[in-house]
């Protein structure tokens, strides 16, 4: 392999990873099981008020 190619394969490369940091990410972001939890009992506690007030 030659200089100028090798050069350009290392390029190309580096310029790829910078692109997929910058692309937007399509996974969503991670949520801890305690956090789950507690947005469980505040969805169920927005529930139960509702109910009461209706």
């Amino acid at each position: 392999m030659n200089r100028r190619k090798k050069s350009n394969q290392i390029l190309k490369a580096r310029s790829k990873k910078a692109n997929n940091k910058l692309s937007p990410k399509s996974k969503p972001k991670y949520i801890s099981k305690a956090e789950r939890e507690k947005l469980a009992v505040d969805s169920l506690q927005s529930l139960n008020s509702v109910c009461e007030e209706s």
